[in-house]
C-alpha cells in the first residue's frame, strides 16, 4: 500500500468542545497527529481539542483553533528525530 502524500488539503470535521459543535479544518497529517496525541493523553479527540482551545483564548491574541492545534502539536508532540547530514 503507497503512503499518501503529505501535501493533502484540509479535511473539515465536527466535533462537541464544551458543548458546542464545531468544524475544524486540518490536513491529514495533522489529524493523524492529533489522534496519536490523544492516545498518548489517554483522552478523546474531542477532550484535548478542549483542552488545547481553553489554552489558546488565554493567548493575549489567540489564534483560530485551528492554528492552535498545530502548535500545540509542534510544540508538545514527541522529539523531531535528527537527521545526520
Amino acid at each position: 500500500m503507497e503512503t499518501p502524500s503529505p501535501y493533502h488539503p484540509p479535511v473539515k470535521r465536527s466535533l462537541s468542545i464544551a458543548g458546542h459543535a464545531t468544524s475544524i479544518s486540518l490536513e491529514p497529517l495533522f489529524w493523524d497527529m492529533l489522534k496519536a496525541a490523544a492516545a498518548r493523553e489517554g483522552l478523546a479527540v474531542a477532550a484535548l481539542v478542549a483542552r488545547i482551545d481553553a489554552e489558546r483564548i488565554k493567548a493575549p491574541t489567540p489564534p483560530g483553533l485551528a492554528s492552535a492545534i498545530r502548535v500545540w502539536l509542534v510544540v508538545n508532540g514527541p522529539p523531531a528525530q535528527s537527521v545526520a547530514g
